[in-house]
């Protein structure tokens, strides 16, 4: 089954048919009573599928050959459910480390466990224990983003090829100044600008208003008066547009317009993404001196303690600020000769005296 969002209601998502009825009530809890959004819900629902196909064959109810979309899950009960040990959270965080899950993937996977069997457990009263609890794996280490210098991302601007230009360029030039998000950016309508700012939709439904800058609005006019001229445009209120069919761009080609571009900039080796893009933008804007809040602001950030990673890659501006000491340029001095031994390391000339 498709785990699809809908790029132009991004507030759906596929329905779930596959997993047990106890995941999808869940699921069902997790959209209508605690309000997560459609991406958010639907990376549950992937990470508990996982789950319990490493369950089935678990239970010898399935083989490891089977491939896993043929597993079927939707008999698993909730007495199945309640003979979950603690070993069986271990053996398939194990198994999810031998599958060359990272260690954040690993901590994604448990809390969707801890989620799911904290709500069996407080929610519906369907578990008297709870097989998650006092599971732990630690801390994660934390790792900086990887992100564009000036120069690379002036590179990547000035060595776009592509059968449409404007668009493209103009999708690059957001990235790199507003610091969307990948899902952002293919949600954006033609209604969401007002002057020099756009409505952004963010993560959990949170709108937020970001400012554009001129080069922005030039990238955007030159764009929109290329897309007037497409000879077929379906989704009319989609701001980004595919050429040859006029709908809305997915994030899946929006991902291959960038790996394109920065390919033909010669940074394709990097491991650049559009979400590094992002991190580009914020970076660039702190070396800039935005503060810390407005940074927040336009990223669209719940809390800034998640801002703050920011501070620690301007590696340039702490560069500088250890040059600019009056003492950086002082040469190394060369020791005075001594006149005599009564300068020795302990400061004295052999003799021993008492402290």
């Amino acid at each position: 089954m498709s785990s699809y969002i809908d790029t132009v209601h991004p507030e759906r998502h596929a329905p779930y048919l596959d997993i047990p009825d106890d995941v999808v009530e869940y699921l069902h809890y997790l959209d209508f009573v605690k309000l997560r959004s459609p991406r958010t819900v639907n990376g549950y629902y992937l990470d508990l599928r996982g789950f319990f196909r490493f369950m089935m064959v678990q239970w010898n109810r399935a083989t490891a050959e089977e491939p896993s979309e043929k597993i079927d899950l939707t008999q698993i009960s909730s007495k199945d459910i309640a003979q979950i040990t603690k070993r069986d959270i271990f053996a398939y965080l194990d198994y999810a480390r031998s599958t060359s899950n990272g260690a954040k993937a690993r901590a994604r996977k448990l809390s969707a466990l801890k989620g799911f069997f904290g709500y069996m457990c407080t929610q519906v009263n369907k578990l008297s224990q709870d097989p998650t609890e006092n599971v732990s794996l630690g801390a994660i280490k934390k790792t900086l983003p990887k992100y564009l210098t000036e120069s690379e991302s002036y590179d990547l601007l000035n060595n776009i090829q592509s059968d449409f230009y404007e668009r493209d360029f103009c999708i690059i030039t957001l990235f790199l100044n507003c610091g969307m998000r990948l899902t952002e950016l293919v949600s954006i309508n033609l209604g969401d600008f007002r002057d020099d700012t756009i409505r952004i939709m963010g993560k959990g439904g949170k709108e937020r208003l970001v400012y554009l800058n001129d080069a922005c609005k030039q990238a955007l006019e030159r764009y929109t008066e290329a897309r007037r001229s497409l000879p077929k445009l379906l989704d009319k209120e989609a701001l980004f547009v595919s050429k040859r069919t006029g709908k809305r761009l997915t994030s899946r080609r929006v991902e291959q317009i960038v790996a394109r571009c920065l390919q033909s900039a010669g940074l394709s080796e990097r491991g650049f993404s559009p979400h590094k893009l992002r991190h580009t933008a914020a970076t660039l804007m702190y070396q800039g001196g935005v503060d810390m809040l407005a940074l927040k602001e336009i990223l669209g950030h719940e809390n800034v303690s998640t801002t703050q990673i920011y501070t620690h890659i301007n590696q340039q501006q702490l560069r500088e600020a250890v040059q600019a000491s009056p003492l950086a340029h002082q040469k190394f001095i060369e020791p005075k000769p001594s006149g005599s031994d009564s300068d020795s390391e302990d400061g004295n000339s052999g003799s021993q005296n008492a402290e």
